[in-house]
């Protein structure tokens, strides 16, 4: 089955950076779509941001917007999540998502990683 595992989690002061990233098994990485969402405490999980199948297109959600960046290395099936500029809600569990494809940008994912933690201290 499926598996997207993440790492590079942990504690950084606000305004420091911290690079996420999610390595995928078993699962044709060439042609799925990408994506991160969080959650934080008390919190319903929102949308991060995303990187299409071919790597030609990211999109953000505006809370990041600027200060995050998606890339992906399809020849060791990994996307990453480069996070600058960290605020304190920014705080949250990270995951990590995919989506069969080829396709254009969805709201839907087929497989979730278990998520790892980030926390930013003021």
């Amino acid at each position: 089955q499926v598996q997207l595992v993440e790492s590079g989690g942990g504690l950084v002061e606000a305004g420091g950076s911290l690079r996420l990233s999610c390595t995928a098994s078993r699962l044709s990485f060439v042609t799925s779509n990408m994506a991160w969402f969080r959650q934080a405490p008390g919190k319903e999980r929102e949308f991060v941001g995303a990187i299409l199948w071919s790597g030609h297109a990211t999109t953000y959600a505006d809370s990041v917007k600027g200060r995050f960046t998606i890339s992906r290395d399809d020849a060791k099936s990994t996307v990453s999540l480069a996070m600058t500029n960290l605020k304190v809600e920014d705080t949250a569990v990270y995951y990590c998502a995919a989506r069969r494809g080829p396709g254009p940008f969805s709201i839907s994912y087929d497989y979730w990683g278990q998520g790892t933690q980030v926390t930013v201290s003021s």
